[in-house]
């Protein structure tokens, strides 16, 4: 069976040259005699495999040395109550909702404090991303909260919010790793990684030291306290250690593609590819305005329910998995994340073609 092209929004594609590795290392890490999944989290060999991957990843993303890296599980919308219980410390936070996963950290957030919704897209059903130049930023704020790149609605911003001073916090799920970031201007960075570093299971979270501490909420446990994870390094308790170690290897994979910027470079011709057929086409449109657009998540409509089914069975058969849309949206959507080769972004338009000439 030959591999399909797999165009899921998460658990997405990983590097098939990441996968072969992982295969052959299967029975037998290193030498170790047994595999990464079978190894204690304390051994001198899994150590070597979580330092390095976090090493990786700090070169790659040119992390600055008072911001600490954790491993964590729970995924992102674990994060949604763990940056309150420990970033709150006045009770205020405001939220930039652009989709459903920053709707649902505000609903989260507000549980445990006064969560102001300062801007939002949900008017039409987020597809821009609201000017954030002079929001009405509360005065006592703990962090300014966004989603920088939305999965289901294929919005990404293009520039960070102006927060007036006040801490960043930003989950960036769907775009980790997508292009260079400027990590010291966030307070927060986090993600989940099975949109586009790894396989589900594994959060990562980067966070400034300075907001790491042990003033949290009362009654916030202790696997919920960020101090505890930093302090141990993400090895307070039996991390996901299988996941971190494919992490590890996608990082490698990205260094040897040219790192961030070679990626940025890639993401962008791919998405070109999409989206230049998108505007050109009769049958198909995007759903977001223009310069919102995110380079991993492409939604599109026919504008028919019936014609949209008919494309996304055809084109399971033809080979290009997962592209129904999110049910909040309908149609469908592509995510190119940086595994997807461009190869198959030019085989799913040539497939568009045929399909529009076909059903014209």
């Amino acid at each position: 069976m030959s591999r399909v092209y797999n165009f899921s929004a998460g658990p997405a594609v990983l590097p098939e040259e990441v996968l072969k590795e992982a295969a052959e290392e299967m029975l037998d890490y290193q030498g170790s005699g047994m595999s990464v999944m079978e190894m204690s989290h304390r051994s001198k060999v899994y150590d070597n495999i979580i330092k390095t991957a976090e090493q990786d990843l700090r070169d790659l993303m040119q992390i600055p040395d008072n911001y600490k890296v954790m491993f964590l599980q729970g995924g992102a919308s674990q994060q949604f109550a763990m940056i309150p219980m420990n970033l709150m410390k006045n009770k205020v936070a405001d939220y930039i909702v652009t989709g459903q996963w920053a709707k649902k950290a505000w609903q989260e957030a507000s549980r445990y404090g006064k969560a102001n919704k300062i801007a939002s897209s949900e008017d039409k059903t987020f597809s821009y991303i609201p000017d954030c130049s002079d929001l009405p930023i509360s005065e006592d704020a703990d962090y300014v909260y966004i989603c920088e790149n939305n999965t289901i609605y294929g919005t990404k911003y293009k520039e960070l919010p102006n927060t007036k001073g006040k801490t960043l916090v930003a989950d960036v799920s769907s775009c980790f790793l997508s292009e260079p970031v400027d990590v010291s201007k966030y307070g927060v960075i986090y993600g989940g990684v099975q949109k586009n570093i790894g396989p589900a299971g594994v959060v990562i979270v980067i966070m400034r030291e300075d907001l790491i501490t042990e003033d949290v909420l009362p009654g916030t446990p202790t696997m919920l306290k960020y101090k505890t994870h930093a302090d141990a390094d993400s090895l307070y308790n039996t991390p996901p250690a299988y996941g971190i170690y494919i992490c590890g290897k996608v990082f490698q994979w990205l260094k040897k593609m040219g790192g961030l910027e070679a990626m940025k470079k890639r993401n962008e011709e791919k998405a070109a590819i999409l989206y230049d057929y998108l505007d050109s086409s009769s049958l198909f449109k995007g759903t977001v305005v223009p310069k919102d657009r995110s380079l991993m998540n492409v939604p599109f409509v026919t504008g028919d329910a019936d014609m949209d089914a008919k494309f996304v069975k055809e084109a399971e058969a033809a080979g290009f998995v997962n592209l129904k849309g999110h049910r909040t949206v309908g149609g469908m959507r592509a995510s190119i994340y940086n595994a997807m080769p461009k190869e198959g972004v030019e085989k799913l338009v040539e497939f568009m073609k045929k399909f529009e000439e076909e059903n014209a």
